[in-house]
């Protein structure tokens, strides 16, 4: 009996071995994923340190790992979706080598920005960096930033700060005690040592959008210049050397033309571009003719503000340049639908005789795209289409697996146990 009940035991204990070996599998190939992934394209561990934007993304798995719970590296690319387990607005992080990971939003927070390496994602409002390659997130900046470009070289963000008061208080006889319609502070930030310089670029009531020039001497902002002008949607533009000496320029823009986004800039510094639209403009559009409106770009002399060259046709749904392929302007489009589950967003590059060629395709649902500058730059375009791997998973859902199977594997234990102990039935 106890020769028989010794060798139960030892194949109880290897069973459960046998199982955790099973469960833990999954782990560890999950860690050489997205390695395995870009073998499997074709590419090398040198390739992904290059780092090309794949062409098509996915949607991530339900259980996918945060980038909290499984640092993946440098971002190739980040959009936006509710399709996730969190079920509303959700960042999802496609690194270099394919890995698919997941950057939860908090309730109101905007979209944030990614550094030009690709290796830190600023969330606006709470001034926190993530660093997508150890998952350590640290507040490094002043709440309530909204950070609109990083500078070329990285080093800096260029954002703004509302100086409004939150709730209107009234004095014993009747007064008002604040003003929540202050003037907004345009600023130049310093994301990895906190510091912050405010930049005189004149009145805004709200600022609305900003660029660096490739140079990063000279910047570009848009906004309302008063209460007025924000209400009925009219917005000015000013340029302006973001280390002193006022304005060099402004010109009103109206509410029918904005700022083209943050690489609004030409690369050979001498174009600034603007996104016009025709169709409806102002507060009263409804959201249909909104999504109505047809779009193209404009360009502006950066030396004297004054409108040169052709203008380029953009379609509909454009919703800002993000980058250039040489002298074709990179644009960011959110495909506008009925529902807003339904939009899709992908980038374009716009030839000069009005032709759109799609250079990346997110899954229906997203809502934004960001692709860091540094892959930009050299228009690293056309690469391998990565799938999310199932076993990327956080540590809890491997015990949620682990101990339904231990348990399965110790009643077993225990059925074996009984049936020794009672021994063979005597005829």
């Amino acid at each position: 009996m106890r020769s028989i009940g010794g060798r139960l035991r030892r194949a109880a204990v290897a069973g459960v071995a046998l199982g955790l070996v099973a469960l833990s599998a999954p782990a560890a190939a999950a860690a050489n994923s997205g390695v395995a992934g870009s073998r499997a394209g074709g590419s090398t561990a040198a390739d992904s340190t290059a780092g090309v934007v794949p062409s098509r993304v996915r949607d991530p798995w339900l259980w996918q790992a945060t980038v909290g719970q499984r640092p993946a590296g440098p971002a190739a690319l980040v959009f936006f979706t509710d399709r996730t387990r969190y079920f509303e607005s959700t960042g999802v992080l496609v690194a270099r080598d394919g890995a698919y990971r997941l950057i939860p939003i908090r309730i109101g927070e905007g979209h944030g920005l990614l550094s030009p390496d690709g290796r830190h994602y600023l969330r606006p409002g709470f001034g926190e960096l993530l660093d997508l390659t150890t998952g350590r997130q640290r507040r490094t900046v002043k709440t309530g930033l909204d950070p609109f470009a990083w500078s070329p070289d990285g080093r800096r963000v260029l954002g703004t700060r509302s100086n409004d008061d939150p709730v209107i208080s009234y004095g014993p006889n009747n007064e008002q005690l604040n003003d929540p319609e202050k003037p907004d502070d345009l600023l130049v930030v310093d994301p990895y040592q906190g510091t912050e310089q405010v930049v005189a670029a004149g009145t805004f009531a709200a600022h609305n959008g900003a660029a660096w020039s490739p140079g990063g001497d000279v910047v570009a902002v848009t906004g309302s210049p008063d209460v007025p002008a924000q209400l009925a949607e009219r917005q000015r533009l000013v340029v302006l050397d973001p280390a002193g000496g006022g304005p060099r320029w402004q010109v009103d823009l109206g509410d029918r033309r904005i700022l083209a986004g943050p690489a609004a800039w030409h690369p050979d510094g001498r174009r600034l571009a603007l996104l016009a639209f025709d169709g409806c403009a102002g507060p009263r559009c409804t959201s249909e003719q909104a999504a109505a409106r047809t779009w193209r770009i404009e360009f502006l002399d950066t030396a004297t503000g004054q409108a040169v060259g052709q203008a380029l046709p953009a379609g509909a749904s454009a919703s800002g340049i993000i980058g250039w392929r040489g002298d074709d302007p990179i644009l960011r489009y959110v495909s506008a639908t009925e529902q807003d589950t339904d939009r899709q967003a992908f980038l374009a590059a716009l030839s000069p005789d009005g032709g759109r060629e799609v250079l990346v395709t997110t899954p229906v649902g997203s809502t934004d795209l960001l692709v860091p500058g540094g892959l930009l730059s050299p228009a690293a375009f056309g690469g391998p289409e990565p799938r999310p791997s199932p076993f990327a998973a956080p540590l809890w859902v491997y015990l949620t697996l682990a101990v339904p199977t231990l348990l399965a594997i110790a009643l077993v234990i225990r059925r074996i146990r009984r049936r020794a102990a009672t021994g063979p039935v005597k005829a």
